[in-house]
């Protein structure tokens, strides 16, 4: 069904899309009501991003910037104008996405939502004895942070043993770290000091050696007929590796670091924080630390047994909606001391959630990328309700989301399509729930779509035992995971499932494992790059010329001079975010004029970087290429662009390009953490068929997932419960899909027998 031909007139209620030509999208116009909760549909690499985000929000943001002094604009990242030709009756966009929250560890759950902030109040008014104002319950302000960790909860310290070998004098090589060995100028400072015996077996020191060796502090030692500096192993490798850039590194060097320098607990503050006068003070014999580390539900009801306390009635009633409000959204298993970087992205999403449900801002734009991720299907009906409440406070609420759940409480929909890349960004349907369900789209077609059970499950070939699991929330938990077969691994967010797989099974001996985490890799890493395929391209192209394939590499000599084959120019700007341009000597292209003369089957290297995966594959059909090509389309990431910077994917799509990197291994173990995220309900049938194809060819697949349509179609299923937090970490079931649906009573149980009851 096409749009209406019919755009709307000029009107203060709808939102006014009138040419958008951002990335894929085709020219198109459209109508968005406001105040309203719009849904936007299609399959992964149709354009809703590029609608949603790239155009609406980010031209909302430009907007807004340019009210700004220019002073103050030069101090901002500069945001050129999307692609569109219109854009009218636009509101302030607020986005709350899936982005980690950084990695500040100075940023905790209660920071983040100022839940913290409240409690430091509280306890400034209620607790005894008293300590002073709420600064000084801060661990980021020197009245209340530990003198010790400076208000880290953790120091940072050497092992020893990753530094020396004691069964070797210093003559022998006993220093082991990088720049040590023998005859270096380290070494000899160390060797010649006078203070030891080279020769001497470093487990024969005396006490005062060992210390002369690990922690004396500089001091001037004469050394032939001059002087040098001596310090002690522990103070100069600290200097050398604690606070420096890991990235910037050679791989041998980081790989030292990350064995020698490890993080442990704060011994003068317990990991709290605090400075002991803080944690001195208490409140119904609790101190500020203790009541950050209860689980925000069970801290909810403590804050609840202070209602009556004279002076502090407003603050205990706005903290305990904010803690209210965090149970409600389905984090109540967290603690206001969680850090905000070991969040998951759903779970970073909801926490930004929370901030703007207690807004007094209304008529303001709400963006949300795909708010279910990691949710159980009990918990996305409570995203429903919030999605509902923010509407409901007079705001336009846009949601980029695949799940039916979702897309049946929107006032509007809008279906982008029919295909992914080149093939979409087209607008296939804009209308109501039941106009969707007529449309004949593809969205439309799926939206009842079920996935039925197995009528034969696998038989395992073998089983993987876990025993006495305790990570985290775990109950001394023991399981068979069979082998041989797709096992679900299922539950409430928050109920152990990731501390059992990646806890107990990662790690293991041919267990792969392809999650979301992001890619280790500068602005230069692309899928080209990282799967390979860019080395038998550059090899055709050196070949089919007559160069040498160095040229070929934007790393290389082909590379251009004036952006160094990045194709961008960065600009520093300190404490704000690199504001990058496209290269003016380069267009953007990355190589210089000579490499660009070059061409294979009519393309130059940049037109081929440019190319779809799905494009390519059309270009190289033998070989190495043509086999890596296959593979990242069978993953379903055909649209991607081969020289698209990896730092612009999504979790699910680093997901699948893990993956695809590892799918020619044959009876290995795979998991996979929750690969439906970002998937639209066709693509879930492609997943399907390519983990059935990963298990027939002799492997076993375990896999985290929420989505009824896994769970129906795999083999065994785990589940983990009954709630999250302190109330999980049990198993509840383990068995087959259809032993679950007939016998089973935890959550999954139900929800997976109302799916499947639908579809019959």
């Amino acid at each position: 069904m096409q749009p209406s031909e019919h755009l709307a007139a000029d009107s203060h209620d709808v939102i006014q899309v009138r040419g958008a030509r951002e990335n894929n999208l085709k020219g198109i116009s459209l109508d968005i009501p406001k105040r309203r909760l719009s849904v936007f549909t299609g399959v992964s690499g149709s354009g809703k991003s590029s609608l949603v985000f790239d155009t609406i929000a980010a031209e909302s943001r430009r907007l807004i910037n340019e009210t700004y002094t220019a002073f103050i604009q030069g101090f901002m990242p500069s945001l050129s104008r999307p692609e569109v030709e219109a854009l009218h009756n636009l509101s302030a966009a607020i986005i709350v996405d899936q982005e980690r929250m950084g990695a500040n560890a100075r940023s905790t759950v209660g920071t983040a939502t100022d839940a913290y902030t409240m409690l430091r109040i509280l306890f400034s008014r209620l607790g005894l004895p008293y300590v002073g104002p709420a600064p000084h319950f801060s661990f980021n302000r020197g009245e209340g942070m530990c003198p010790e960790c400076e208000g880290l909860g953790r120091i940072t310290d050497v092992d020893v043993d990753e530094l020396i070998d004691k069964d070797k004098s210093l003559d022998e090589g006993a220093i082991t770290a990088p720049g040590y060995a023998v005859d270096t100028w380290y070494w000899q400072v160390i060797a010649h000091s006078g203070f030891f015996d080279p020769g001497r077996k470093l487990r024969d020191y005396t006490a005062e050696e060992w210390d002369k060796l690990l922690r004396a502090p500089a001091s001037k030692v004469k050394i032939g007929s001059g002087s040098m500096t001596y310090e002690g192993l522990l103070p100069k490798i600290r200097k050398q590796y604690i606070g420096k850039d890991r990235e910037t590194m050679q791989s041998a060097v980081r790989a030292f670091a990350d064995r020698a320098v490890k993080l442990t607990g704060c011994p003068a503050c317990g990991g709290t924080r605090l400075n002991q006068a803080a944690l001195g003070c208490r409140i119904d014999g609790r101190n500020i630390a203790e009541c950050s580390a209860m689980q925000i539900n069970d801290l909810a009801a403590f804050v609840r047994g202070l209602q009556g306390a004279t002076g502090v009635g407003p603050m205990i009633d706005t903290l305990g909606k904010t803690l209210d409000s965090l149970v409600e959204i389905g984090l109540g298993y967290l603690s206001l001391d969680r850090e905000s970087s070991t969040l998951s992205g759903g779970e970073s999403q909801r926490v930004k959630m929370v901030r703007h449900l207690s807004s007094p801002l209304s008529d303001v734009t709400y963006v949300f990328d795909e708010p279910t991720a990691g949710l159980h299907p009990h918990d996305i009906q409570r995203m429903n309700d919030l999605l509902v409440q923010l509407r409901d406070k007079g705001n336009t609420v846009l949601v980029v989301e695949h799940k039916p759940e979702t897309i049946e409480v929107a006032d509007h929909v809008i279906d982008l399509g029919p295909g992914a890349g080149a093939a979409g960004g087209e607008l296939c349907y804009a209308g109501d729930l039941a106009g969707l369900r007529a449309s004949g789209t593809l969205t439309g077609r799926y939206l009842d779509h079920k996935v039925r059970l197995r009528d034969d499950v696998r038989t395992p070939s073998g089983h993987l035992q876990v025993t006495g699991a305790t990570l985290h929330n775990l109950r001394d938990v023991s399981v068979d995971v069979p082998l041989g077969v797709l096992t679900v691994v299922t539950g409430v967010a928050g109920s152990g499932k990731s501390s059992l797989i990646h806890g107990y099974v990662a790690g293991r001996d041919g267990v792969v494992v392809a999650d979301q985490s992001p890619i280790r890799g500068s602005r230069r890493s692309n899928p080209a790059t990282y799967t390979g395929v860019l080395d038998p391209i550059r090899a055709a192209f050196a070949k089919a010329n007559g160069v040498k394939p160095g040229l070929f590499s934007a790393n290389s000599e082909g590379a251009c001079p004036a952006c160094k084959g990045i194709g961008m120019i960065y600009t520093d700007l300190m404490m704000m975010a690199d504001v990058g341009s496209i290269c003016d000597e380069c267009d953007g292209k990355r190589f210089t004029a000579k490499v660009l003369s070059y061409t294979l089957h009519g393309k130059d290297i940049s037109e081929v970087l440019a190319m779809s995966a799905a494009e390519a594959r059309e270009h190289f059909t033998t070989g190495q290429a043509k086999t890596i090509l296959d593979r990242l389309n069978a993953v379903g990431l055909g649209y991607l662009g081969l020289g698209q910077p990896l730092t612009t994917l999504s979790g699910g799509e680093r997901q699948r390009l893990k993956l695809a990197i590892h799918m020619a291994k044959n009876g290995t173990t795979y998991i996979l953490d929750e690969p439906t995220t970002g998937l639209h309900l066709a693509d879930v049938d492609q997943l399907l068929a390519l983990l059935d194809g990963l298990v027939d060819a002799g492997n076993t697949v375990i896999v985290i997932e929420h989505h009824q349509a896994v769970m129906a179609h795999a083999d065994w299923i785990i589940d983990l419960g009954p709630g999250a937090g302190h109330d999980g970490g049990q198993i509840v079931f383990s068995g087959t899909p259809s032993d679950l649906v007939d016998k089973g009573a935890t959550l999954t149980a139900q929800h997976l027998r109302a799916y499947v009851g639908a579809g019959e």
